[in-house]
């Protein structure tokens, strides 16, 4: 299947499915997620309505309020007979205390940990399981960028804490269940006892049955900006289509059903080659915007000369990049190449408002990406990550407004004013550049 957009850009799926190796999957729900309250109220509410299984593979894990709610939340489901699974990053999750795991798996929770280090090959941990994902039943998943911790927005106590800027996804249908076959390989590669699930779900088979009698599958939403509450018997589907005809491939709010979506996983060598093929791809056959966000920016010559070959057809290009940083030496090895992209016409924007941590792209009007890989060395070539590709005109458009949203809140750099910097700031990012491949 072929995309055309604007009469110009043109992306296939089938080039995309020949690039990662696996297929789009159909019909499903996407809701965006733009801010970390939502998430985590999004996260909290689907976890509460877990019936059979929840998977959590996470980088960071923290034993702050957010994590301790989630575990608590954790081990009252496994107390139920719940399977929970929970895959986090040796490295990543290095600062959580053990009582904190054993907590969990005294309640029953399943518990590995990725990437430990070894003193028989200590290289290999600068390796990082680097993925955000959450899959409930088989049927909903969560990726982005965000962790579980306070400062991705999750706090909901009294005290009034800073967050950052972060996106997630929220994804319920098919998709789903790919996703969660991609959970049981990587929980089996960490020695993880094998996940014996594979049940049915009431929307599973009542999806089921609405296809059998010709009709596309409805997912309702309890209300905008809630979580997803599916019905509980065939009869209410049958209907909410008779009379919601207008929900049919609804979009509002980062809401919208029927899409196209395809996971982008990489855990091996070979993932995180096929992952910038597709990257690649992306950039080169755009013919009418490029937009990313990326919270570490340590782009490859080939990038910078992809961005810059795509200035050149007439693609109107923009990174937004972090103005606040959690890692100053990244932050500067990035900002060393600024002037080569200023020079290209690139436009780059600060972002001022909160710490950004987001990981999207916007290619052209059809296309788009989200998830937690970063445009670094360490994501494309070091790193498991999770990312999933939509492919909607209108889910499209929906992040290119929320991009255009965070410029506002952005300072767009002046190629001349960049050049007047102080003399310190120059040796910091010249410095740093060195070992960008190191950060």
């Amino acid at each position: 299947m072929t995309n055309v957009t604007g009469g110009k850009a043109i992306f296939e799926k089938s080039v995309i499915e020949k690039i990662l190796g696996i297929p789009f999957t159909e019909d499903n729900y996407v809701r965006l997620l733009k801010s970390g309250e939502e998430t985590f109220h999004a996260i909290f509410d689907s976890v509460a309505d877990a019936k059979e299984i929840i998977c959590i593979e996470f980088y960071i894990f923290k034993d702050d309020d957010t994590g301790r709610k989630l575990a608590e939340l954790l081990k009252e489901k496994a107390k139920k007979g719940i399977k929970v699974y929970v895959l986090y990053d040796h490295f990543g999750s290095i600062a959580t205390s053990g009582d904190f795991w054993s907590d969990m798996r005294r309640a029953g929770i399943n518990i590995r940990a990725s990437h430990p280090f070894k003193w028989l090959s200590p290289r290999n941990y600068i390796h990082r399981n680097h993925k955000k994902l959450l899959i409930i039943d088989g049927r909903k998943a969560f990726t982005g960028g965000f962790n579980i911790a306070d400062e991705y927005g999750g706090y909901f106590g009294k005290r009034k804490k800073h967050t950052w800027r972060d996106t997630g996804i929220y994804l319920e249908g098919p998709v789903a269940a790919t996703m969660f076959e991609m959970f049981r390989k990587s929980w089996s590669a960490w020695k993880g006892k094998p996940i014996i699930w594979d049940g049915r779900t009431q929307l599973g088979e009542a999806s089921l049955a609405c296809r059998q009698a010709g009709l596309r599958p409805v997912n309702p939403v309890r209300k905008l900006g809630s979580a997803i509450t599916p019905p509980s018997h065939l009869k209410d589907i049958f209907t909410l289509l008779d009379n919601n005809k207008h929900l049919s491939g609804y979009f509002s709010n980062g809401v919208k059903q029927g899409i196209s979506v395809i996971p982008i996983f990489s855990s091996s060598a070979k993932g995180r080659r096929k992952m910038r093929k597709l990257f690649f791809y992306s950039i080169n056959n755009a013919k009418e915007k490029i937009f990313l966000t990326t919270a570490y920016f340590t782009p490859s010559r080939r990038i910078i000369i992809a961005l810059e070959d795509a200035v050149k057809r007439g693609v109107d290009v923009r990174l937004l990049l972090p103005g606040k940083t959690d890692i100053m030496p990244v932050y500067y090895a990035g900002r060393y190449f600024y002037k080569k992209l200023l020079n290209a016409g690139i436009e780059i924007y600060d972002y001022q408002e909160k710490i950004l941590h987001a990981k999207t792209a916007v290619f052209d009007s059809c296309w788009s990406i989200v998830g937690s890989a970063n445009l670094d060395f360490q994501s494309l070539r070091r790193n498991d990550e999770s990312n999933v590709g939509i492919f909607d005109n209108d889910f499209s458009r929906y992040m290119t407004g929320a991009f255009m949203e965070d410029i506002q809140h952005s300072i767009k750099v002046d190629a001349l004013i960049w050049s007047k910097r102080s003399f310190y700031e120059k040796i910091l990012e010249s410095f740093f550049s060195v070992f960008r491949k190191r950060l």
